[in-house]
């Protein structure tokens, strides 16, 4: 579906979607600063922190194509303020949880409103961004799960010392829902497809689901966020039980959140210069997964400073990362076939970064346990970034079209 009503306000209206987008991954990183005292009050085992960790995720991993027909059918806007509005629901519930149980059903209404944002993001700043600014919007976009890393868990690692973690998730539903007043003030109204679209709707989400560059594309983006998943959702427990107290642990875990979000922005100024999409990718894999095996497989504790240089490691981990959703972002519209559907694109990557999001802390708490400690991730980011690699080698988009603010799907 692609809007007919010309885009509204400046050409920095496109900004209202990273807020969006960043009020929704606050609610995927609220959860580990708030870890220690969810497993002390619910009893929670590692195993169900990391499913809490990834349960978010599940809905984006069931859903993301269901989401595009959806926003092909009724309107990106509408998807996305429906989304902030179930986030707002899932976060409010959660505070009243008793047990794991319903603590883990309101984090999957959470995951139902975070899907709905994240697939309809991209095609909103593609419709509002002027073209000359789209890399420079998309390489935002990409850093959304960065700064919400650093707000989340920087925030959370002071808040939850002063709050009980209840008071903590009604908080963050409050801020789900801050950004909605603004989307409907600055996003341009939908016009949606109706019943007779559905058909046209089904058969571009078809095209689109039958061409190999989307399914590429998103297996890659799992090869990343599974293991910065594992690696950043765990950060503040490894920190613990490596001995840190206080807030540190969540300030330092912040701060590596946030090199993610650097290394995005910078990525895309890197573009906006020249530098070859592709060209970025495979050394951004390479340089996580020597980070990770310098970061856990070497004893830090046991060296002068060596809690400081495993952080170094983690950092530059994250920060290179970046590199990935950047560059993958920026290729969607070369992404989507000829005839297909752009948020379908975005749907089915969604759909595979979101299982690697929600398979990462589940797998790293479950080699935690299995060994006995946490040196053995490096097992897990290598395994991910060499597969990422071999994956991102056989990428073939199309020449992309020219960026337009009047349509989100590329062709029709």
């Amino acid at each position: 579906m692609a809007s007919k009503t010309p885009p509204s306000g400046t050409g920095s209206s496109w900004i209202v979607i990273v807020v969006a987008g960043i009020a929704a991954g606050l609610q995927v990183w609220k959860v580990p600063p708030a870890l220690p005292f969810l497993r002390h009050d619910l009893s929670l085992s590692l195993v169900q922190a990391g499913t809490l960790l990834g349960i978010v995720q599940l809905a984006g991993m069931l859903g993301g194509l269901a989401v595009s027909l959806l926003a092909e059918l009724i309107g990106e806007r509408r998807c996305l303020s429906a989304g902030l509005v179930l986030l707002f629901i899932g976060s409010a519930g959660g505070g009243f949880a008793w047990s794991a149980a319903p603590l883990l059903a309101s984090r999957a209404v959470e995951g139902a409103g975070f899907i709905l944002v994240a697939v309809t993001g991209p095609g909103l700043i593609r419709r509002m961004a002027p073209p000359a600014r789209f890399t420079t919007a998309m390489g935002f976009w990409g850093a959304y799960q960065g700064i919400s890393t650093f707000a989340g868990l920087i925030v959370g690692a002071l808040a939850l010392q002063v709050m009980p973690w209840r008071a903590w998730w009604w908080g963050m539903a409050v801020i789900a829902l801050l950004p909605l007043p603004w989307v409907l003030a600055r996003v341009p109204r939908d016009d949606a497809g109706g019943v007779r679209g559905a058909a046209n709707a089904l058969a571009r989400i078809g095209r689109t689901v039958r061409a190999p560059a989307p399914w590429t594309a998103g297996l890659v983006f799992a090869c990343y966020t599974l293991p910065w998943m594992a690696v950043v959702g765990f950060l503040p427990t490894i920190y613990r039980d490596g001995g840190m107290t206080g807030s540190w642990p969540g300030v330092l875990s912040a701060v590596v959140g946030a090199a993610n979000a650097v290394g995005s922005i910078a990525t895309a100024a890197l573009m906006k210069r020249g530098l070859p999409t592709r060209a970025l990718i495979v050394p951004a894999f390479v340089l996580m997964a020597g980070t990770s095996v310098l970061a856990f497989a070497v004893d830090w504790h046991a060296l002068p400073a060596g809690t400081a240089w495993q952080f170094v490691c983690v950092a530059v981990f994250s920060l290179t990362g970046g590199a990935i959703p950047a560059a993958l972002l920026r290729m969607i519209g070369e992404l989507t076939p000829v005839g297909g559907s752009a948020p379908a694109t975005m749907g089915l990557i969604q759909q595979l970064f979101n299982a690697g999001s929600f398979v990462g802390p589940t797998a790293a708490a479950w080699l935690a346990t299995r060994t006995g400690d946490w040196h053995s991730t490096w097992w897990l980011t290598c395994a991910c970034t060499a597969a990422g690699i071999a994956l991102s080698r056989r990428l073939r988009p199309r020449a992309e079209a020219p960026v337009t603010n009047s349509a989100t799907v590329p062709s029709s």
